[in-house]
């Protein structure tokens, strides 16, 4: 089982688009996909077309449990209408998981715990991280095989590069192994030069992390999303869709390395 969590601590870089799309291109693989919305603000779960306020279980619940076998952690996934992807779902309460239980012992392991659970049911599980630090972002980060970090190609999506990276250079000190990190440029809009130029800059500040490509405007990307279904399958010719499948390849390729 392969383990993606998307994560930026800036909002509105394509988190939850780069998550739906890649779990999209693996379902028509055939391969079985898990997404983990550990957001409270529960976009990834709104998208499938749940109503978060009123999922019956949700992340939460998972926090809550005493063990993890596949009979505690099943029953809190939920299928979706997308064939191969199942979700386990966000909840507002997840906001007061840092509150509640933050100085739980090992809390920051309970994700990575549950997975391992279940890692005969999935190829792939691809986490929908929060736009800031705390129990969530600590859990997806510790339960994953490579993290993803979308950046919108303009200026200011650059300095949330910069916070993501130097989280992750403070839990790298944590940990025995190096995070495998692979930056995903996005939003590329090749007329404009703030998109021209932060691209420019990824490739040379980031040579050994950045992807050398970008996922462009498409508005094809918010369609979808309004018919709750990855774009994989609502407009497969698109030119979203094309940049993420070449993107698909590349994190496929290096994961044959891990």
């Amino acid at each position: 089982m392969i383990v993606w969590s998307i994560a930026n601590q800036k909002g509105g870089v394509g988190k939850t688009t780069t998550t739906i799309t890649l779990a999209g291109l693996l379902s028509k693989q055939g391969k079985r996909v898990l997404l983990v919305d550990t957001d409270p603000h529960a976009s990834l779960t709104t998208y499938l077309g749940y109503d978060p306020d009123g999922v019956e279980v949700s992340l939460f619940d998972l926090f809550q449990l005493k063990e993890f076998s596949e009979d505690t952690v099943l029953p809190l996934i939920m299928k979706s209408d997308v064939e191969c992807i199942d979700i386990v779902p966000a909840h507002m309460s997840l906001a007061t998981l840092d509150r509640v239980m933050g100085n739980r012992s090992g809390m920051g392991l309970i994700l990575k715990r549950a997975l391992m659970a279940i890692e005969q049911h999935y190829d792939y599980v691809l986490i929908d991280c929060p736009p800031i630090l705390g129990v969530m972002m600590v859990n997806a980060l510790a339960a994953s095989n490579r993290i993803l970090i979308p950046v919108q190609t303009e200026f200011l999506a650059m300095k949330g590069l910069e916070r993501m990276v130097r989280t992750l250079a403070i839990m790298q000190k944590s940990r025995d192994n190096a995070f495998n990190v692979t930056i995903v440029p996005t939003m590329y809009d090749k007329r404009t030069n703030a998109s021209l130029q932060t691209l420019q800059k990824l490739k040379k500040e980031y040579p050994e992390q950045v992807w050398t490509s970008a996922v462009p405007i498409d508005t094809k990307f918010r369609d979808a999303s309004l018919k709750h279904l990855p774009v994989s399958h609502f407009a497969s010719g698109s030119r979203g869709v094309f940049a993420y499948k070449q993107l698909l390849i590349y994190l496929e390729r290096l994961a044959v390395n891990e």
